[in-house]
């Protein structure tokens, strides 16, 4: 199941405009279903969310939160003197494991996030991957180009991120193959070249303030306590393994109250976003469209 609100002909609420990460959802659907590399993904499995980015500010335009990576092994923190550089304390033993999401009874794998207003904001004119279409390629096809980025990251495996390999054979630990770039490109022109419905990329055309012109605002899916979001956390062993072979050194609890650990679709809720800030969105509850 995909969390967003049904779109149909109800583009926007009167209140709050146009539900921006509903239609990203809508959008990945007929991107799945028009690109055979990516037809392998379960949309049901994605869930689709915003996060606050200011247009200009550093940081990622989207990300690809995995959830269905295994528990690490155990490990502890230690803190070293600085001038005799003794380890003088460490932490309890301790793993990091991927919090549990689920809509509805159904476990979501993976989570994408879109910043916004910086999302919108994007224009190929102004980005260093305009040499990988053709020249008078429309600006706003650099967000296409970061919907299908962040799609591709799922593993078909389903058991992580991809995992590209060097020229040498072996695992790369970049996120980014040395060919990412160009394979993302080629995938977004293929779906072009496809005929795609013009409604379903029409949310693109335009930056933040343009559709704020256009639709009175733009709302997103977020979780609660915004801008908090689920996250990889770390859990204390109980029992604790044997002292390392570090000597005798105070040990330090972790601190770990609070964190959340599971999520469901209480949690999640329409915000309004701005250009600066955010408030919770005053006529559009989360729903959950089949």
């Amino acid at each position: 199941m995909n969390a967003c609100q049904p779109l149909g002909r109800t583009r926007h609420s009167p209140l709050t405009g146009v539900n921006y990460t509903g239609h990203i959802s809508r959008l990945m659907h007929d991107i799945v279903a028009r690109v055979p590399s990516l037809n392998f993904i379960d949309l049901d499995r994605v869930l689709v969310f915003a996060r606050p980015g200011r247009t200009g500010a550093d940081g990622p335009y989207a990300s690809c939160h995995c959830l269905t990576l295994p528990d690490s092994d155990p490990g502890y923190f230690f803190w070293r003197d600085r001038q005799s550089g003794r380890i003088t304390r460490r932490s309890d033993w301790f793993v990091t494991k991927s919090p549990r999401v689920a809509v509805d009874g159904a476990q979501i794998a993976y989570l994408i996030s879109f910043a916004i207003p910086r999302f919108c904001d994007q224009s190929l004119t102004r980005s260093r991957k305009r040499t990988l279409y053709p020249e008078g390629t429309p600006a706003w096809v650099a967000k296409l180009d970061t919907v299908v980025h962040e799609l591709y990251h799922i593993d078909p495996s389903g058991a992580g991120l991809r995992v590209f390999e060097r020229a040498d054979g072996q695992p790369s630990q970049s996120i980014h193959g040395p060919h990412f770039f160009e394979e993302v490109a080629a995938m977004v022109q293929h779906y072009l070249a496809s005929a795609p419905d013009h409604e379903l990329l029409e949310f693109l055309h335009d930056d933040f303030s343009g559709l704020v012109a256009r639709y009175g605002g733009i709302a997103g899916l977020t979780f609660r306590p915004f801008p908090s979001y689920p996250r990889r956390y770390r859990e204390v062993l109980d029992p604790q393994p044997a002292a390392p072979e570090i000597g005798e050194v105070q040990v330090t609890p972790l601190d770990t109250c609070g964190v959340a650990t599971s999520f469901c679709e209480t949690d999640l809720q329409m915000r309004q976003f701005f250009e600066s800030g955010t408030r919770v969105a005053p006529a559009i509850a989360p729903p959950i469209a089949a």
